[in-house]
């Protein structure tokens, strides 16, 4: 039986993967673009797949894959030079990328970020004093992951609105692939222009540390350097973005989950962990390939075939979790599979885990008793099977010096303050 990913998906994933799951914990679907891919939901099924060398990576034998069933869904050519980097390579090439990498991308060099960050995220709330209305993804959740990767990469500030316009084409769902094209364009251009940069006058950024380590000889290419900018700008930002953007949706939508996390600041990295599982950034892995036949479950999946990790459904499986669909950062969540696991497991889990934490600290500090606009429109998801996002987060606000919000007092009669 083959499954149908709807134009309601985006709303509501879990609603989806309820009813699979139901069936089974792999299942062949058909995505928008009436293409059809293997996902895996049970957390079993995935975590053993996420680990599993059979399924590869290799973007370029992926691409093959692809357009070997479908000549038009092959990638352009400059797209694939931007996606070359070890996220999808597999052994040994990941692993001498991985090794250049984790040397310059050090824990000293994330916890050095700590101060600045929380610069950042004050900063950007103590502009929000005085307001009564916000949009908490465009003035927060997306200002600071964003200028944290940017200065990380030596990247100008006057820059940072086209890396937002640039990853919103690229991570979104087929139906705009001009508009992709042409972003995809401009993102490799800007960043081989960087990289150029870099290579000949290199500063204290991370990208610049990049350039220039080696090991035994062996350093990244410009092309290298190239895709891995790509990534991190990604990986390290969109990410990010969406983690504190759900995690506030999600607090927004439990005000006494919100209440037990003002009273008690040493819990919010525990509810870092929570917002990872129960509305992580990433919903379905980025693709893979079946090298041979591999059985997952009692599903025999045939070589030559597309499979996706449905993330989001794993981290909601309730042979793993009990009581998935309700936030609990009191629950034991440990395993979510929100960075991933086995050798792709996310190389900025933690300055992700900082940053979201970090944001959530300052937030509820700044302003205690947030709460959803009731005159917002309903909240809108990106249309991608790779980001999990909001379009913009409306709330009402009410700093730490002013107060709460009376019930009888909250202001209704305004629209959105941009």
């Amino acid at each position: 039986m083959v499954e149908t990913l709807g134009a309601d998906f985006f709303a509501d994933p879990q609603s989806y993967y309820r009813r699979w799951r139901a069936r089974g914990p792999v299942h062949r679907v058909r995505f928008p673009d009436e293409t059809e891919r293997w996902l895996v939901i049970g957390y079993p099924e995935a975590r053993a797949a996420l680990a599993d060398s059979r399924l590869r990576k290799d973007i370029t034998n992926l691409n093959a894959v692809i357009s070997a069933q479908r000549a038009d869904a092959a990638a352009d050519p400059r797209t694939l030079a931007l996606m070359s980097h070890m996220l999808n390579s597999d052994p040994p090439v990941h692993t001498r990328l991985r090794k250049l990498v984790t040397k310059a991308f050090t824990t000293r060099r994330i916890a050095l970020l700590r101060p600045r960050i929380e610069q950042i995220a004050d900063d950007l709330l103590d502009a929000l004093r005085g307001r009564d209305r916000a949009d908490l993804l465009a003035e927060f959740a997306v200002p600071l992951p964003i200028t944290v990767i940017c200065e990380m990469l030596g990247v100008a500030v006057t820059d940072r609105d086209s890396f937002r316009r640039w990853t919103t084409d690229l991570v979104g769902v087929v139906g705009r692939e001009e508009q992709r094209r042409q972003s995809t364009v401009a993102m490799a251009g800007f960043l081989a222009d960087l990289v150029r940069d870099k290579i000949a006058r290199p500063g204290e950024d991370l990208l610049s540390a990049l350039a220039h380590t080696t090991d035994d000889g062996d350093r990244l290419t410009p092309a290298e350097l190239v895709s891995m900018s790509f990534l991190l700008l990604v990986a390290g930002y969109e990410t990010t973005v969406n983690l504190i953007g759900n995690g506030a949706s999600a607090l927004l939508r439990t005000p006494d989950r919100m209440a037990e996390l003002c009273a008690d600041p040493t819990r919010i990295s525990a509810a870092v962990e929570e917002f990872l599982r129960f509305d992580g950034p990433v919903d379905l892995s980025m693709a893979r390939y079946t090298a041979e036949p591999i059985t997952l479950g009692d599903t025999e999946i045939p070589a030559g075939e597309v499979v996706y990790i449905a993330l989001a459904a794993a981290n909601h499986d309730p042979s793993r979790f009990s009581h998935p669909d309700i936030l609990d950062p009191a629950a034991d969540r440990t395993g979510h599979l929100a960075f991933g696991h086995g050798i792709h497991f996310c190389l900025g889990a933690p300055l992700a885990r900082m940053e979201a934490t970090i944001a959530f600290t300052a937030l509820l500090r700044h302003f205690p008793a947030l709460r959803p606009d009731p005159d917002a429109t309903p909240l809108r998801w990106y249309e991608s099977t790779l980001i999990r996002g909001l379009v913009e987060l409306p709330v009402l606000l009410r700093d730490s010096s002013a107060g709460s919000w009376p019930d009888s007092a909250a202001p209704r009669n305004h629209r959105k303050n941009r």
